[in-house]
Order: structure tokens, then C-alpha cells, then sequence
């Protein structure tokens, strides 16, 4: 049996014991829409909200259904938070760093620079309690979160000339949003906001010098390399970047307790697959690409030295100003350097010899 189908079969008993129990067919019938801050050409992100409803109907025997809209279909990517909070659609799928313009804290639900890897990420928020401190702080949004899916650490970007050091990031224009802009920014950097379908024209034509997106297999899609062959790595600005399922907290609480269980253990699901699917992915695009002439370059030290120290004033000042973020930072900085001290023993030492291939 393929370790996919075992997932699945697992899933589908966990679902089938809580639905079983409850009697599935006294249940309700149920259709609820899930707004996806994402295209269906990034079918390993976009995909993880059909993974949820395709689990959640077979399990129910169709009796709770998920129809998955792409950005755009119901409203623009990044406003999936709003219409799950204002309950234009019950539930949506998204990447919390879109919203850190409202408050930096929705940072923590997703990515941190400099932070979380993502099995770190899944450490801290399923069993070190990120998943109470998030929630926590989205009830003002009235909105209950799920970890739905993984990347895994993202790579640095294209850039049209090559960084050779701190200095050459004086005036680069950069696509990069979110608080990894703002660390830019303070290196010199001028970060620029841009759609995804609006990168490849504006670095094609110089209007950008660089640009972030995901890992190999998404950025192989969006052409980057026919117009940029520096390829730029790691991403520190997304360690482990989360996506999660945005769910209306009145819904949530209409749902029968065994729909509540099911969803929560479908979006688990989605959560793990999401992750090894980049995983099986990623690594023949890069391949691929290094065949078309692009130029794998690490960020030079002094990036990555500066980009840190940027990164830990950024966060002492916004929890100087900011309660909610002084309310989740202090245990996720914690539960984030007590990990490194047991990755580093063990995990980096082993990948480090393997990788080396001594």
C-alpha cells in the first residue's frame, strides 16, 4: 500500500469512528463554500482545500460538502480573512502573513522571519500551544484557525544581477510583502507589493530587480527563470511558512460535534500532504532548472547576519507597541529557541553529514 493511500485510509477510520458514533445518517445536510487566497494553477497550495472537502464528503457520504473557489471566483486572494470574518463564505484557505497590515500578530499563524521550520511549526502548534495563542487572538476576528498545509523552508528569490554583498541591496527593488519587506527595507532594500500575476511582466521589464515567490516547483510555473537566472537561497522570511483554514466562529459552533470532528481531522490531513507533496516536487523542478542555465547562489553572510539582527529589533519594538503581538511573541520565541537547541544536536548534524556526502 502506498504511503499516500495509508494517510488516507488513516484519515478516513479517525473520520468514520466520529461520524459513525453520532450516526451519520440523523446528520444534517450541509454545504458550505471555502474562498482559496490562491489560483488553481498552484495546485500543491490551491490543492489543499480539495483535499478538506473531498475527505470531508466521502467521509459524511456527502452530507457535508466544501466547494473550493479559487481567488477571484468569490473575492480577490487576499481578502479570503475578511469574507470568512463578515461570513460572505463559511470557511476559506490562506496564508495568515497576508494580514500582518491589520496586525503583525497574524504573523505567528503563519511565518515569522527568522523563525519556525516546518515541522517547528507543527511542534508549536499542535503540542506547543500555538494553536490556544492563535486562536486566542482570532477571536476578534471572529474567525476559528486550522493549520492547513506546509511549503516548507522557501527559497531567496530571482535576481537579475548577483548580490555580492550587504551593500548590493541599497535601492534593489524587490517584490517581497509582509514583514520580510519591512527587513528589507531596513537593509537598504525598496520592497514592492505585487500581485502574482503582476511579477513576471515587472521584472521582465526592469521594473523590479528581484523577486521572492515560493520554492522550484511553483516558481517553474510563473517563468522567473527565462528573466532572472540568480536563484537566491534560503528564504529567511519563511522557515516554514503555514497555511491555514479560516473558519466563521458562528458557523463553527452550528457544526454538529461529529463535523467538527471531521473537519478538524481532514484538515490535518491536507496539512500533511500539503508538505510532502512539495517535498516529492520541489527537488526534480530545481533540477530542472539548473538545466535551463539558472545560477543557484546562497545569500552572502553578511545578508543573512544583518537580515537577523533587523529581524529581533523589528519584533522587540512591535511588542513594545503592540499587546497581541506582546501576548503570543515572548512564548513563541521561547518554544522557537529551546527546539533549536534539540535540532541542532541532532537533526542539523545528521542532514549536515548526509548532505555532505562524505
Amino acid at each position: 500500500m502506498k504511503r499516500r493511500d495509508l494517510l488516507k485510509g488513516a484519515g478516513a477510520g479517525a473520520l468514520a469512528g466520529a461520524i459513525g458514533s453520532a450516526r451519520a445518517a440523523d446528520l444534517p445536510a450541509i454545504r458550505w463554500r471555502l474562498a482559496s487566497s490562491f489560483p488553481k494553477s498552484l495546485d500543491t497550495i490551491y490543492g489543499a482545500g480539495e483535499v478538506l472537502a473531498d475527505r470531508l464528503r466521502k467521509i459524511s457520504d456527502g452530507k457535508f460538502q466544501v466547494r473550493v473557489f479559487a481567488a477571484g471566483e468569490i473575492v480577490p486572494g487576499l481578502q479570503v480573512l475578511d469574507a470568512v470574518q463578515n461570513a460572505t463564505v463559511e470557511c476559506g484557505h490562506t496564508a495568515s502573513y497576508y494580514y500582518v497590515g491589520k496586525n503583525m500578530a497574524f504573523a505567528f499563524d503563519c511565518a515569522v522571519p527568522f523563525g519556525l521550520t516546518a515541522r517547528q511549526q507543527n511542534a508549536w502548534m499542535y503540542s506547543g500551544g500555538g494553536l490556544k495563542l492563535t486562536r486566542d487572538f482570532l477571536k476578534e476576528y471572529n474567525v476559528v484557525n486550522f493549520p492547513g498545509g506546509n511549503t516548507g523552508v522557501q527559497m531567496g528569490g530571482w535576481f537579475r544581477k548577483e548580490i555580492k554583498s550587504l551593500a548590493d541591496l541599497k535601492g534593489l527593488k524587490m517584490r517581497i510583502p509582509g514583514i520580510g519587506g519591512q527587513i528589507m527595507a531596513r537593509l537598504g532594500a525598496v520592497p514592492q507589493t505585487l500581485a502574482g500575476g503582476d511579477i513576471y511582466p515587472a521584472l521582465e521589464k526592469g521594473a523590479i530587480d528581484a523577486t521572492e515567490w515560493v520554492g522550484p516547483y511553483d516558481d517553474e510555473k510563473l517563468g522567473f527563470h527565462k528573466v532572472a537566472k540568480n536563484y537566491y537561497y534560503p528564504g529567511w522570511w519563511e522557515g516554514g511558512p503555514q497555511l491555514s483554514f479560516y473558519v466563521n466562529a458562528k458557523k463553527w459552533r452550528e457544526l454538529p460535534p461529529a463535523y467538527q470532528a471531521a473537519f478538524e481531522t481532514a484538515a490535518a490531513e491536507a496539512n500533511v500532504h500539503m508538505l510532502a507533496e512539495y517535498d516529492a516536487k520541489n527537488p526534480p523542478a530545481l533540477m530542472r532548472l539548473v538545466q535551463q542555465g539558472v545560477r543557484l547562489r546562497p545569500f552572502p553572510q553578511d545578508i543573512m547576519v544583518a537580515a537577523r539582527k533587523a529581524a529581533f529589533e523589528l519584533y522587540d519594538e512591535e511588542a513594545a507597541r503592540n499587546p497581541a503581538f506582546k501576548r503570543i511573541y515572548p512564548e513563541w520565541k521561547k518554544f522557537r529557541d529551546t527546539s533549536n537547541q534539540w535540532f541542532k544536536v541532532a537533526e542539523a548534524a545528521y542532514a549536515n553529514f548526509i548532505y555532505s556526502g562524505k
